[in-house]
This record gives structure tokens, C-alpha cells and sequence, in this order.
């Protein structure tokens, strides 16, 4: 998926995603469900495949109601139309000096490192302070009021 003219790439981080489709989060799931449509209309929405990957492994075994596997994979291959970022041994070495530089998880490090790599302005996600900003992505938690 290629982003629409002048819209702003926007990264989405794995928490997102797994409300937008755990039907047991209530709001956040409301939330992330219309964050999610938004970005899909508008064609600006930005992943990793280690979004994915987690993605896929929290959904099927670590929320209340798993979804079944079949399910699951068909969300990832429809997200896989989005802007995917595949992470190199370059952008391993840059979440390193981003993890250094911020004081962060390295997993943390390689999401902002992903946002930065795919020109993402926005990186939603509630792992990280709302508002803060991190090589030039600006975090935006789509919980709070």
C-alpha cells in the first residue's frame, strides 16, 4: 500500500493492533479499531515485520479469547498491503545507538528505528510517553483523552 498524496506516513506499533481486533479491550478496542479503518482509508499506515510477528503470537495465545490461526494469518497477509518496514543488520545497529541514545528497550528502540526508516511522522502506540518524540517520529498514545 502505497501512502495517498500528501497524507503523512504513520506507524502503528503492535499494542494497536492487537486492540483493534481483541474484542474483550472495550475502549482501546473501539479506539484502535477506527485508528486502524482511518489509516487504511487514507493509505498511510506504516508496520515492521517485527509488528507482525508479535502481533501474530499475541493475538493466538496471549489474549483472552485467541483468535484461531487461519484468522490471524489473514489479518497479516491483508496488513502486508500496508508500508512494511524489513529491518536490516544497518537498522539493527541504529536501534542500538537509538536504545543507547534514549535509554529504551531494544525492542522499543527497533519499532522508533522502523517509524524513522519508512519517514513515519507519527508513531502510535501506549508503550512509549505521548508526545515524546524520537529521531523526528512523534509517539501518539490513541488512549488517551
Amino acid at each position: 500500500m502505497n501512502c495517498m498524496k500528501d497524507e503523512p506516513r504513520q506507524f502503528v506499533d503492535t499494542n494497536v493492533l492487537v486492540y483493534a481486533h481483541d474484542a474483550s479491550a472495550g475502549f482501546k478496542h473501539q479506539v484502535a479499531q477506527q485508528l486502524v479503518a482511518s489509516l487504511w482509508e487514507s493509505r498511510s499506515g506504516c508496520l515492521s515485520l517485527q509488528v507482525l510477528q508479535e502481533f501474530y503470537v499475541t493475538v493466538t495465545q496471549k489474549v483472552n479469547k485467541p483468535l484461531p490461526a487461519e484468522l490471524a494469518t489473514r489479518i497479516i497477509s491483508d496488513l502486508g498491503h500496508w508500508t512494511v518496514h524489513l529491518p536490516t543488520v544497518d537498522d539493527v545497529i541504529t536501534a542500538i545507538a537509538i536504545q543507547q541514545r534514549y535509554k529504551l528497550s531494544f525492542w522499543d528502540a527497533m519499532i522508533i528505528g522502523s517509524a524513522y526508516a519508512l519517514h513515519c511522522e507519527v508513531l502510535w502506540t501506549e508503550d512509549l510517553k505521548d508526545g515524546q518524540s524520537y529521531e523526528g517520529v512523534k509517539v501518539v498514545s490513541p488512549f488517551t483523552t
